[in-house]
């Protein structure tokens, strides 16, 4: 069976967030019709062999906030996934704390369009774009 979580729960304190979250350590500090803010607790362990934070692991905190601006938007029988996730890297990210702010730019019926603002130490460090499938739950 597989195990699903209400966001919207996580968000009112009422259950534990995902396991993507905490293994990440991204927590979700607010979101609303449309937005969501966030932040990234990156430990040592996230490091690649540059001494920075792996791409790819970048990306997935903004995939994992990009769900918390778009749920207050479906319905009880709605449910979304990532169709296309682009990153634009403008420096390095290290240890410490990275703030994530996320916009639905676009919330259409079948496709929306986000985008997301990573900065640590008030400096961008990277720039995220989404395209999501809207569909009914199963």
């Amino acid at each position: 069976m597989i195990k699903t979580v209400n966001l919207n729960e996580v968000l009112r304190g009422e259950s534990a967030p995902p396991a993507c979250d905490t293994t990440l350590g991204v927590k979700a500090l607010e979101a609303g019709e449309g937005y969501a803010k966030g932040q990234w607790i990156i430990e040592d362990r996230l490091l690649n062999g540059n001494g920075v934070i792996m791409g790819g692991f970048v990306a997935a905190a903004a995939d994992i906030m990009m769900a918390y601006a778009i749920t207050p938007l479906l319905t009880e029988d709605q449910t979304f996934a990532s169709i296309n996730l682009q990153t634009t890297f403008h420096r390095p990210t290290f240890t410490g704390e990275v703030d994530i702010e996320v916009k639905v730019e676009k919330f259409g019926r079948t496709v929306s369009y986000l985008t997301a603002d990573l900065m640590q130490n008030g400096k961008l460090t990277a720039s995220v774009t989404s395209s999501i499938m809207i569909m009914a739950k199963k």
